[in-house]
């Protein structure tokens, strides 16, 4: 690739559920003739949009996987990646907000700025990265982008700028009013591919002649001759304007805003020639490693493809043919036959082939180099390694990975499903980092944990498919826990007499409950009632009963036992006899400290709009949940509750459904809590049932 690096763009479209993403990089890939047709996101036509290629993002219409491709406009070539707008799928943001040097992101004219717009925008700060917004779906009934800019600035705290006004809106929508050249643009044609400019219709000069001098007046923050400019009212070149407002946006000061309808195929020219216009190539942009022989110092990295190679993976996929490992090559280039070095492990890699990425289909290349985002295939690597030319041993900061809040056990059906699921497993686990599996030790269940149902019910649904791994998921259960509410006296004789020596031992003392700690061991014992070698072994018999709980098998916790007295005899007694004597005394002393069970208690924390919140009160208070507190801020409402583990399956669902599926919750362990007498004797009922059952 000889193009030059000034005319590169790595680009991501990122923004709320369903504010039109898909449809627009589809429309993008149309402009800039990459595809010949339009498909529908919604997959109505069969065909499905191009960036969607799995099976089960065209049924739902919704996009899982970020998918990259790259197109070419002006002379200029663009790298894009079209993200999920998921909370579930968030990782996939991320990932790709860590490589990407811009971003476009797209809102609803109608929505604005909704919950998923802001975890994506603080996504966006937390790599720094600049962005211009394009408000989607002017032709809707109900759009107002003056309402969606008040909202940039409001909720976001972005200095946000319009760089166009709308011809009509709604029904009307017919087109877009220039400010920087200030001319009217039409889009004819069947799809909208003929841009015709015009002067500005009459009855919005006005409006486009103050909005202008908006602009202006907040570019010129970025450019000392451009203020000179408007000061004198001099007539201002084009150049000069754009320049300004290249600064500030590269700065992140400045958000410039497009608007449009990418399903009406209107404006999407203007928004391809504004992304080549302003936002920054890879050489704008400071990329940092840490140097790992000089005490992780920053070093700060050159888009030179003569420099060593240093190279982030940043998503892995499994394909037909092994893995294809995503790279974005900050400094250096990685050529075919080339060797690289893997960070992390200190492993030497040859690269056999180099490809670039449309969607699902890809092109054979010689190397991708600095600036550029490829992939490789047949290397052996995690999410986030990093990879270097020999001799380098400089590092890039990893993603965030956030921690999973929900699981759920499979079980497969027969020892063939069990084989896939493992495959399975294993390739889902390396891909993503927010999903987790283990096996639990106590059921010998294999819990799968990822960030919501939505994402736990698509991984399902994809080993089903592409593994053919028949599996039935459970509920997951529910980590109780049991203890003591007073303090109980033990005094017990272990004695057992067979042939040869016998085993004996006495243990006596008392049993209390303990605040934060699960288990406390004291020795009062003086005298040598029990000697000194034999405390240890008591200490053991008592620890070993705590796994399993007499009263219901559950793990037992905040308990402290202490001994004070006991009886050995000179040849029976021994390290197993005294074993055996403490787990008697531990089981006499609990039947008497009236035991009881505990719950997980979770604190959960819903964003909804404030005309929800009693619905959402509602819901939390059905579910034995606490209210902490409530705030509103703007026109979202924050609850903050404790709500037990057990009440929360299913919880998101019916979240959505009572909120038009405009409400978020995140959810994290607080505490262990006495579980309500009525619950108790239904959990005592399946424990009865299961260990029935095992038997």
């Amino acid at each position: 690739m000889k193009s030059d690096i000034q005319k590169v763009r790595n680009i991501g479209i990122s923004a709320h559920i369903d504010s039109g993403k898909t449809t627009l990089s589809e429309r993008i890939l149309f402009y800039t003739k990459r595809i010949h047709a339009i498909h529908d996101v919604k997959g109505k036509d069969g065909v499905g949009a191009t960036m969607d290629s799995m099976e089960l993002e065209k049924e739902r219409g919704i996009t899982i996987a970020s998918a990259a491709t790259f197109c070419e406009w002006l002379g200029h070539e663009i790298n894009i990646i079209d993200t999920p707008g998921h909370v579930d799928f968030t990782i996939e943001v991320e990932r790709s907000l860590r490589v990407l040097d811009g971003a476009v992101l797209v809102l609803c004219s109608v929505g604005g700025v909704q919950s998923q717009s802001i975890t994506v925008d603080q996504q966006m700060k937390r790599y720094k990265v600049p962005s211009i917004a394009f408000i989607n779906k002017c032709d809707r009934s109900g759009a107002d982008p003056s309402r969606v800019i008040a909202q940039l600035k409001s909720k976001l705290g972005h200095n946000a700028v319009a760089l166009q006004i709308p011809i009509g809106l709604e029904m009307n929508f017919q087109g877009v009013v220039d400010l920087v050249g200030m001319k009217a643009l039409y889009f004819d044609g069947e799809n909208g591919e003929v841009v015709r400019t015009e002067e500005i219709p009459a009855e919005l000069r006005d409006e486009a002649a103050a909005k202008r001098t908006e602009l202006i007046e907040a570019a010129s923050m970025f450019s000392d001759e451009l203020m000179e400019a408007a000061l004198e009212e001099r007539e201002i070149p084009r150049e000069m304007l754009i320049a300004a407002l290249r600064a500030g946006t590269i700065r992140r000061e400045l958000t410039p805003v497009l608007m449009g309808s990418a399903y009406k195929n209107k404006a999407v020219q203007p928004l391809l020639d504004t992304v080549c216009a302003l936002l920054p190539c890879p050489s704008d942009v400071e990329n940092t490693a840490l140097d790992m022989d000089n005490d992780e110092a920053p070093v700060t990295l050159a888009s030179d493809p003569g420099k060593p190679v240093v190279a982030l993976a940043f998503k892995l996929e499994d394909g037909p043919y092994g893995q294809l490992t995503y790279i974005r090559v900050y400094q250096g280039a990685i050529a075919k036959g080339s060797t690289i070095v893997n960070v992390r492990t200190g492993k030497k890699v040859k690269v056999g082939r180099v490809v670039r990425m449309h969607a699902d289909q890809m092109e054979d290349i010689e190397a991708v180099s600095a600036g550029y985002i490829g992939a490789l295939f047949g290397i052996e690597c995690a999410s986030g390694d990093t990879f270097v030319s020999q001799g380098v041993n400089l590092t890039m900061t990893s993603m965030y990975v956030p921690e999973p809040v929900i699981s759920l056990a499979i079980v497969p059906k027969d020892n063939k499903a069990q084989i896939n699921m493992s495959k399975a497993l294993n390739r889902f686990t390396k891909e993503d980092p927010t999903f987790r599996c283990h096996v639990d030790a106590e059921t010998n269940e294999t819990i799968i944990e990822g960030m919501g149902e939505l994402h736990l019910e698509v991984y399902v649904e994809r080993m089903r498919r592409e593994y053919a791994a028949e599996v039935t998921t459970g509920n997951p259960r529910v980590a109780y826990r049991e203890t003591i509410t007073q303090r109980a006296e033990f005094n017990y004789t272990h004695k057992k007499q067979t042939g040869g020596s016998g085993q004996y031992g006495r243990v006596a003392g008392w049993i209390e409950p303990v605040a934060d700690e699960e288990f406390v061991f004291e020795n009062k014992v003086v005298g040598g009632a029990i000697p000194t070698q034999f405390i240890a072994a008591c200490e053991k018999g008592f620890r070993s009963c705590i796994a399993k709980g007499p009263k219901m098998e559950f793990p037992v916790t905040g308990v402290k036992v202490v001994i004070n007295d006991g009886a050995s005899h000179t040849v029976d007694s021994s390290d197993i006899a005294f074993q055996q004597a403490a787990r008697g005394a531990f089981r006499e002393g609990y039947a008497k400290a009236k035991p009881v069970i505990h719950e997980p208690v979770m604190k959960v924390v819903v964003e909804t709009p404030t005309e929800f919140q009693g619905p959402v009160i509602g819901l939390l208070n059905q579910r034995r949940g606490m209210i902490v507190g409530a705030q509103d801020e703007g026109v979202m409402s924050v609850i903050e509750a404790h709500v037990p583990l057990a009440e929360m399956f299913g919880f998101s669902t019916a979240l959505r459904s009572a909120t038009q599926g405009k409400a978020q919750f995140t959810m994290e362990f607080a505490m262990y809590k006495l579980v309500p007498q009525s619950i108790a004797e239904k959990i005592a009922e399946e424990v009865a049932a299961r260990k029935k059952n095992a038997a």
